[in-house]
């Protein structure tokens, strides 16, 4: 008697399948029927699939629960000229390697009954599988087992009832968690429960206590800080519920761990077999999933990987096995865990998921190969192994290829798809577990991968410096992302790519490594977005070590048939094996493009026998297109900078000239990264026979737009003192100049003067101080006293009324002339000023020009912590004596 009935139907596209899968699921779960979902799943799997991919017709899901306690699942299709496999009672149902026939060796394995019925439009597969016989008001029960064979527990078990509100506060606490812990209910009540959790973290699943009472159900390990300060390690079992009135809460049952039994959840109830049940079935009590992995089942990718290859090895008696995952846009298979071949040299390597037509081309589906020498190249990963016949299967979650597991012997003959359909079983069983670890991992590397994006674009844009970058470039990468590193850089379009930067993760390879990659042709500059593979260093390599291994052997390479030889091996006879053993791995370089030109390229590689993971190359792509514009940057800067920097190295005088009887010394910093000329300035030349002039000023203003009025200030001094003009009229004639710029012009302060040297010693000087800091004199005796009278600035008014000063310098004085970059120099409230200037103008009594301008420069820098913020001269002119 039938006593519940669910229907639907499934259009002919793919996702129909999951679909499926989803309404029987939750039509069991809905009838309470847990224990036979997984199978009923997996095979309304294959039979959709059957139906809607293979058949191309809607599929008609009819699930049946009948009074005796079985269940039976129909799936029809409206295809019906497909032919009914025969079945061969003395071997398998159907053939593994056709599609049609999969569902029905499913069947066959799994359903305790199943048929095929034929109508005159549809054909329909049905399966049954029986219930476990209880008691009535049984839901679920285990065997019964011998008294030695029970959990081991306390003389009396302790259960904790802790009950947590919205807020995770503790809000109930029971006797027991008292005994347990060592908390009164009123030390604990209205507290977090993660302030008693010793452990943030879940160990194994990488939940924490705090994510996991948001959950409707939940059960793992953590630790209780007991009142004694001790951890006291607990198995929970937490249910979210609801209150009358809609408040959710948490109920937390605690044991002491030894004691999980108590609290654990059963696993799968172990089913009687019944009459015509077959025996490959599996209902024992354990989780299949931990049956074939083993409990407790690695929290990791790679031990998850790992320990999969090495139980499928086992399985099926196999002499070596790998597991390949696939990339996102699953083209490709990735190899991440192999057991039993020659090496890892295999690990992320990657092969095609479509590597050829017909079946046996595909990853999507399982294949046998008896004999791989009658298919050369069949499976690419197993060349030159001496594997001999290998089964594949794929890993499928939700439809979708996510990897594909493989196990092979060296003999031939040994796998048939008997051995394809154990492996797929064990395949489906692992296949969402490992897809779920991948996607952490894949989660957590998105995370690193950001953080050092981020890392790496705070550090390139910190710099404008060419070579800065090119280091900054290689150490980034090495060793993060690869053993060593390259740096081609292409200066326009029309030259040939430079070796900029070579790094290796070991100091003592980057000598070698730069030999051998001097000597090798550089990659071609393809703008191509995307890292290729670069043989040519490690073909380079591989030769160079072959010869020094043959002369170290006394034989050259003439000796040997088939010996390598071109025109790259013929360049690199001297590197070392270690060099070559550094760079014999995967090699790959990835373009440097900025503003639509290739301006060099990134390379990238690893040691002898060792591959790139996607993901890596996926984050050495981005990486390259930030390094690419740092790059690019730092050119046009320093371009820039040099353009710069002509132009004001332009605005300097020439060499000072000598003046007989007279020092002369002259130091000038300008204010502000790259300016070699600010707003101050200073000259010095010959007017006439015996006769020089000196000027000495400053801009209002620094930087370029002060440079431009330095250019017109100093030549203009220039070309009016040499056509006779004294000192007030080329004064009077620059302060008109100025004014004339209009909008443009600055204010300017300068001192101006005429020094004519005595033949006996001694010199005259006739100056004109146009709102400039005065000039001091130093005399043989240390007193300093200003040498002119302060008078209007230029560049303000139209008349001005200037007048020289005449000033002797005997045997032994000085004249210092400065800006006000020097006079103005401040540390918080103080400033040098004029009074301080000369305080250390007084100490360089006989000292000679050049050291009494070092001794005052040194002062001012001394002054203060800071870099100065204003143009500074000195001008130094002493008589000797």
């Amino acid at each position: 008697m039938i006593t519940a009935r669910a229907a639907a139907t499934f259009e002919p596209v793919g996702r129909s399948v999951a679909a499926a899968r989803a309404f029987v699921r939750d039509t069991l779960q809905g009838w309470g029927l847990t224990d036979i979902v997984d199978d009923a799943v997996v095979l309304t799997s294959e039979l959709v699939t059957n139906a809607v991919v293979h058949a191309g017709t809607a599929a008609d899901v009819l699930c049946l629960r009948d009074g005796d306690g079985s269940v039976r699942v129909e799936v029809a299709d409206h295809y019906p000229d497909r032919g009914l496999p025969v079945q061969d009672l003395g071997h398998h149902y159907g053939d593994p390697d056709r599609e049609g026939g999969r569902g029905l060796l499913l069947c066959a394995s799994l359903a305790d009954r199943w048929g095929v019925e034929y109508t005159s439009t549809d054909k329909r597969v049905w399966f049954r599988l029986d219930l476990p016989e209880r008691p009535v008001g049984t839901r679920s029960a285990g065997p019964a087992l011998p008294d030695s064979a029970l959990p081991v527990a306390d003389p009396r078990v302790r259960v904790a009832v802790v009950q947590v509100d919205r807020g995770g506060t503790i809000s109930s606490w029971n006797d027991d968690a008292r005994e347990l812990f060592g908390y009164t209910s009123e030390q604990v009540t209205g507290k977090p429960l993660t302030d008693l959790a010793a452990w943030p973290q879940t160990p194994g699943i990488g939940t924490g206590i705090a994510e996991a009472l948001a959950l409707s159900r939940w059960e793992g390990s953590y630790g209780i800080r007991g009142a004694d300060g001790r951890t006291i390690p607990v198995y929970a079992s937490h249910l979210r519920v609801r209150d009358a009135d809609g408040e959710p809460s948490t109920v937390c049952l605690l044991v002491r761990d030894h004691e999980r039994a108590v609290l654990q959840s059963p696993a799968r109830g172990a089913a009687s077999d019944t009459a015509g049940a077959s025996e490959s079935r599996d209902r024992g009590g354990a989780d299949p999933f931990e049956i074939f992995i083993g409990s407790p089942p690695p929290d990791d990718l790679d031990g998850l990987l790992q320990r999969t290859v090495e139980r499928a090895r086992d399985m099926l008696d196999g002499d070596a096995a790998f597991l390949l995952l696939a990339t996102d846009d699953e083209t490709e298979l990735e190899v991440r865990a192999t057991t039993g071949l020659p090496s890892a040299r295999q690990r992320f390597a990657r092969v095609p998921v479509e590597a050829g037509s017909g079946r046996y081309g595909s990853a999507r589906l399982p294949s046998v190969h008896e004999d791989l020498t009658a298919v050369p190249g069949a499976v690419p990963l197993l060349e030159g192994t001496g594997m001999r016949s290998v089964v594949t299967v794929p890993l499928k979650v939700e439809g979708r290829l996510t990897g594909s597991l493989g196990v092979s012997a060296e003999a031939p003959g040994r796998y048939t798809n008997e051995e394809a359909l154990r492996l797929q079983f064990a395949a489906d069983r692992i296949a969402l577990a490992v897809e779920s670890a991948r996607l952490t991992e894949l989660e957590r590397l998105r995370r690193g991968s950001l953080s050092f994006l981020v890392e790496a674009s705070d550090l390139l844009a910190g710099t404008l410096d060419r070579d800065q970058t090119l280091a900054l470039m290689a150490q980034m990468t090495v060793p993060t992302l690869a053993s060593w590193c390259a740096v081609y850089t292409i200066a326009d379009q029309s030259s040939e790519p430079e070796l900029s930067y070579v790094l290796h993760e070991d100091e003592d390879r980057i000598d070698g490594l730069k030999a051998l990659l001097a000597k090798v042709p550089p990659p071609d500059p393809v703008p191509t977005p995307g890292a290729r593979v670069w043989t040519a260093p490690g073909d380079a390599a591989h030769s160079a070590a072959l010869r020094t291994s043959l002369r170290s052997l006394g034989l050259d390479q003439s000796g040997l048939t088939g010996a390598p030889s071109s025109s790259i091996t013929s360049n690199v006879a001297g590197t070392t094996l270690a060099t070559a053993s550094a760079v014999g791995g995967e090699t790959v370089v990835l373009p440097l493009v900025a503003r639509n030109r290739v301006i060099g390229m990134l390379t990238l590689g690893k040691p002898t026998e060792e591959r790139f993971r996607q993901e890596i190359l996926e984050l050495a792509e981005d990486l390259s297109r930030r390094a690419a514009l740092a790059l690019d940057n730092a050119r046009l800067y320093s371009e820039r900078t040099a353009i710069s920097q002509s132009l004001q190295r332009s605005l300097l005088p020439p060499e000072l000239p000598e003046v007989p009887g007279v020092e002369v010394e002259v130091i000038y910093r300008a204010a502000g990264e790259g300016n070699e000329v600010g707003g101050d300035f200073y000259d010095l030349f010959p007017i006439r026979d015996g006769a020089y002039g000196f000027a000495i000023g400053d801009v209002c203003g620094t930087g370029p737009e002060a440079a431009a009025v330095t250019g017109l200030a100093r030549h203009a001094l220039r070309l009016l003192a040499r056509e006779g003009f004294g000192g007030p009229a080329v004064l009077e004639r620059l302060n008109a100049a100025i004014l004339d710029e209009g909008a443009r012009s600055r204010f300017l302060t300068l001192l101006y003067g005429e020094l004519w040297p005595k033949p006996e010693g001694g010199a005259t000087l006739k100056v004109v101080c146009a709102g400039h800091p005065l000039p001091l004199r130093l005399r043989q005796d240390g007193s300093v006293e200003p040498a002119a009278e302060p008078q209007p600035l230029l560049g303000v008014m139209d008349d001005l009324e200037l007048y020289e000063e005449t000033v002797t310098l005997d045997p032994g004085d000085v004249l210092l002339c400065v800006t006000d970059g020097v006079t103005e120099r401040r540390e918080g409230t103080r400033m040098l000023g004029d009074d301080g200037l000369a305080d250390v103008l007084t100490t360089c009594t006989g000292l000679t020009a050049g050291a009494v301008a070092a001794r005052i420069m040194r002062a001012v820098e001394r002054f203060a912590a800071d870099a100065p913020s204003d143009d500074m001269a000195i001008l130094a002119m002493r008589v000797p004596e």
